[in-house]
């Protein structure tokens, strides 16, 4: 009966373990180079990307489906900070897209708490679409000023500043 939605669920499931494992990698990479707070940004989307999966997955068992744990596409290997977040607005730009289309196509399946769910996902990803897109405005308004700062935070978090 709910075979379709079964399937966009399990498409968001692969989509979702795809940002999760891109936004661990940004992190990490973020960390290495000091930028403290977007890595902790990059951290802490990964996490909510992980509640959308137990969502999503709670939802696909519910309707007596099999939760397929596959990422969409592997991570890509990009360490420029920049670049970084524009790959990850955009993804969260489509994202939305998709979200929001199989929100419709749920309905029409009559299957109103998938529609639900994908909905509100759909304001999760365009809060994260905000906050990538700040960084980068962030980055476009005061260049290698504004990662600088972020290394210097670390710097007096570890004593290295303050005194």
């Amino acid at each position: 009966m709910h075979k379709q939605s079964i399937e966009l669920l399990n498409k968001a499931v692969a989509d979702e373990l795809t940002a999760v494992h891109q936004y661990m990698y940004f992190h990490f990479h973020c960390d290495d180079q000091g930028f403290d707070l977007l890595a902790g940004l990059f951290k802490r989307t990964a996490i909510e990307e992980m509640i959308h999966i137990e969502l999503l997955a709670e939802r696909i068992l519910f309707l007596n489906g099999d939760v397929k744990m596959v990422p969409a596409s592997e991570v890509r290997k990009i360490t420029d900070v920049k670049e970084m977040l524009v790959m990850a607005r955009d993804a969260e730009e489509s994202a939305v897209l998709t979200y929001n289309r199989w929100a419709n196509e749920c309905a029409t399946n009559a299957d109103s708490v998938s529609k639900q769910l994908f909905e509100r996902l759909v304001v999760d990803e365009e809060r994260h679409y905000d906050l990538f897109d700040q960084e980068i405005d962030n980055i476009d308004r005061f260049g290698k000023d504004y990662l600088a700062l972020q290394s210097m935070e670390r710097s007096r978090g570890q004593g290295g500043g303050e005194g």
